[in-house]
């Protein structure tokens, strides 16, 4: 946000997204630099006095990446006492040029609401925000010690989504209109950090009833064609 002008925003709210991206067999997560701190961050920011939190936080994710309606979840909301980390941000601040009186409210302690996203890193466009030097996909067990408690909230997310990945996996983006049993499964592998059986994997999600099968595949190769399917 370019303007950050206290009167403009809710005080002491923010939103922090962490957006999960699979490209098809890796797990990341979209991390931000702040100029000249050595601070890593998730992607957030605040909501305006006029406007939905649901789209403060859709808004804040498509500045960053490009993509317009990305399905956003919002998991838990993180209020600890200690959380806010007024040393780190005017670091920030001053990093940047920043005036600390105009900008004395963002040293304040904020309760911040959690969103995850996960979609197809290799379909976005990433775009530091103006305190930031870049912004980077970073592989979910190498992520740099994030400021605040931004590790926990990825944690948070991570454990959300995985528990609750069957019925979520629908409203995700992550494969082709039609795809195979396979791809759908290096999903499931690459989410819940773990191999899984093909046999037991295919009983159990065609048992969600969530599957509608189309022709098979075939590529010309020796192997057996693989079914196409969709989500219903």
């Amino acid at each position: 946000m370019e303007d950050t002008k206290n009167e403009n925003f809710l005080p002491h709210l923010s939103f922090d997204c962490v957006i999960f991206g699979f490209n098809g067999t890796q797990l990341k997560i979209l991390v931000l630099e702040y100029h000249d701190t050595n601070l890593f961050a998730l992607p957030g920011g605040f909501i305006g006095n006029n406007q939905n939190l649901q789209e403060a936080a859709q808004l804040g994710v498509k500045e960053r990446t490009g993509l317009d309606n990305v399905y956003l979840d919002q998991f838990q909301v993180f209020g600890n006492l200690e959380r806010s980390d007024p040393k780190a941000m005017k670091k920030i601040l001053l990093a940047n040029n920043e005036d600390l009186e105009d900008n004395k409210w963002m040293l304040e302690r904020f309760v911040t609401v959690g969103y995850y996203a996960l979609i197809n890193y290799e379909k976005v466009t990433l775009v530091p925000d103006h305190l930031s030097d870049s912004i980077e996909w970073y592989s979910i067990d190498e992520l740099p010690q994030l400021m605040m408690d931004h590790n926990t909230i990825v944690d948070k997310a991570l454990e959300t989504l995985r528990k609750n990945i069957d019925e979520k996996i629908v409203g995700m983006n992550l494969l082709p209109p039609k795809f195979t049993m396979k791809q759908l499964q290096s999903v499931y592998e690459a989410i819940l950090g773990q191999p899984l059986r093909r046999t037991t994997f295919q009983r159990k999600i065609l048992s969600l009833d969530i599957l509608e099968r189309h022709e098979k595949l075939f590529t010309g190769t020796a192997h057996k064609a693989p079914y196409l399917y969709s989500f219903k």
